[in-house]
């Protein structure tokens, strides 16, 4: 039939006849009125939320994450019953766990766990690792220094994630896996954009939703190293970031610690609680009123410093210095022992410039630091670790020895030098020769980029702190990022994102003398939510006289005491240049 046909309709049969009639009006040969309305379009239906059960063994498809993987899995998913009460309470929730494939099939899985609250605040928060991570962040953790009486993010209602960073290993100080290049890349960044694109992916499915309102990450350490990175790298999928002692240049750093570690594998050189306890004390005699108060805090680091010598100190009158600079007993440091600690004091020279733009590291303030003093205190041992040990550093390298030396070690064996057999106590940091290029490109793997504009463009908000006894990540080395930052940006610029709070006296995310916690994570929610910027905080001491306060100073102000009224308050003091 053609639109030419002129043949009637009439005693055709009626389905026929209908469809000669549609057909002619389609040709133009019916204008007794317009045409009928197309047919509607179908109604979407809307996505419906996922129950947990449901969750179990989805796969993330490789075209969704934004990094090159092989796609992800989920193998278990348990619904997890409402527990605790006050600020330990948190609701029932969903404990998804996973893993994302490699690329390189030699190379570890990622393995994450996310946990899907059942009443969500449309907020999420992930963790980050510590050491050279291995293991899984705990999901129903909080903050770094947080606020012991406040609720943790999944307290709060946030869907909270984490990751391993794409390697298997409970020793945080192991650099074996390090040889395959996917897993050290996924270490030293990749991962956390993996794990961010996987987990977002199976929130979006649960929920049905289509993005967060808003995302956070928080960590210290490593964990501070990796909230730098992905404010850096991938400043689009965050909206605030809490980096606390961060290890942002990571390859420096590391070399920094190599130094601590030779400087008290040095013959002699290494001390004993008592002694610590010895050159503390001298420090604190020496130094402890500069700030205005004696108060068992150097909060005056500078100036101290710039005087303190414990060659020439005194302790209750008897020099510091054992008579002639032998070991005499546990009363006073030989010569070695305060060569080695003026060594960790001391700047690190590289005599190269790395690809970071790095030539050295610029030491620790080990002069003035619990480096492990005689104490009842739990915790310690921790601080014995993280500083020097409770046995000299000696090849091989043992758990008992200090952290510095154990991390530092296994990284230089594997990563550096390639060869599980070399004595890393020998390296030589300031001439590594052959092993220059290898130090450069992996210095170029570090969170080493100082213009966060994007972040901050995009309304980011980012929380520093940095203790100022730490002999573990040196806050020097945060300063001088801070300081690169404001040449980078421009100083109110940084101020108008970012505060960087040095607190005197903390060590490396533990303290006996002075040990910080506050609610950073509301400080960070009032500051991005609200737009309310941190101002007068205030920080509450948990270990060294429990319940004192100080006032949170940025940088590069400390805490002076006022002259008049309780030194536990932090009313008596004013943040002083």
């Amino acid at each position: 039939m053609t639109c030419g046909n002129s043949r009637s309709a009439a005693g055709l049969g009626v389905v026929t006849a209908l469809f000669a009639a549609t057909f002619l009006s389609a040709c133009g040969g019916d204008s007794s009125g317009p045409p009928p309305p197309p047919p509607p379009a179908p109604t979407p239906v809307a996505a419906q939320p996922l129950t947990c059960t449901q969750v179990n063994g989805m796969t993330v498809a490789a075209s969704a994450i934004g990094l090159p993987t092989t796609g992800a899995t989920v193998t278990s998913a348990t619904v997890v019953a409402a527990s605790g009460t006050g600020a330990t309470a948190v609701g029932s929730y969903c404990l998804v766990v996973g893993t994302i494939a490699p690329v390189d099939s030699t190379a570890p899985n990622i393995t994450f766990n996310l946990a899907l609250p059942a009443t969500w605040n449309q907020k999420i928060m992930m963790f980050g690792g510590g050491g050279t991570d291995g293991s899984v962040p705990p999901v129903t953790g909080t903050t770094p220094q947080a606020d012991p009486t406040t609720l943790s993010p999944l307290g709060r209602g946030y869907a909270v994630f984490a990751s391993d960073s794409g390697h298997q290993d409970a020793n945080s100080a192991d650099s074996s896996w390090t040889v395959n290049q996917e897993a050290n890349l996924n270490f030293m960044g990749d991962a956390l954009k993996k794990t961010h694109d996987v987990a977002l992916s199976l929130i979006d499915s649960f929920y049905a939703v289509t993005a967060p309102k808003e995302a956070y990450f928080a960590g210290g350490s490593t964990g501070g190293r990796e909230a730098l990175t992905v404010a850096q790298r991938w400043p689009a999928d965050w909206n605030g970031v809490i980096a606390f002692y961060p290890a942002w240049d990571y390859t420096a750093l590391t070399l920094g610690q190599l130094n601590a570690a030779q400087a008290f594998a040095a013959p002699g050189a290494w001390m004993d609680s008592a002694k610590r306890g010895v050159l503390f004390n001298a420090a604190l005699a020496a130094c402890d009123a500069l700030d205005g108060v004696a108060d068992g805090v150097i909060s005056n680091v500078k100036a101290c410093l710039a005087t303190f010598d414990p060659s020439t100190a005194m302790l209750n009158g008897t020099a510091v210095r054992c008579a002639g600079g032998a070991d005499t007993g546990d009363t006073c440091l030989s010569d070695a022992q305060i060569a080695a600690v003026k060594k960790v004091n001391s700047v690190v020279p590289f005599n190269t410039t790395l690809a970071s733009g790095e030539s050295s590291y610029p030491g620790y303030n080990a002069l003035i630091a619990d480096l492990g003093i005689p104490s009842s205190s739990p915790y310690e041992g921790i601080i014995s670790e993280l500083a020097i040990g409770a046995v000299a550093p000696a090849f091989p390298i043992t758990t008992s020895m200090m952290f510095d030396a154990q991390i530092s070690g296994s990284w230089t064996q594997y990563t550096v030098v390639g060869d599980p057999t070399y004595d890393p106590l020998t390296f030589p940091i300031s001439t590594p020769g052959a092993f220059t290029s290898q130090l450069s490109y992996l210095s170029s793997l570090d969170a080493i980029d100082t213009d966060l504009t994007p972040f901050a463009s995009k309304g980011g908000k980012l929380l520093i702190m940095h203790g100022t006894a730490d002999v573990t990540v040196s806050p020097r080395a945060t300063e001088y990022y801070y300081s690169k930052m404001q040449a980078s940006m421009g100083v109110d610029a940084v101020a108008s994102f970012s505060r960087f709070y040095e607190i005197p006296a903390f060590q490396h995310a533990f303290s006996t003398v002075f040990n910080p916690e506050w609610d950073n994570l509301t400080e960070l929610e009032q500051w991005v939510e609200a737009g309310t910027a941190p101002s007068n905080e205030v920080v509450t001491d948990t270990l060294g006289v429990p319940g004192r306060t100080r006032p949170l100073c940025v940088y590069p102000t400390w805490p002076k005491y006022s002259g008049s009224g309780d030194v536990n308050v932090a009313a008596s003091y004013t943040c002083s240049n």
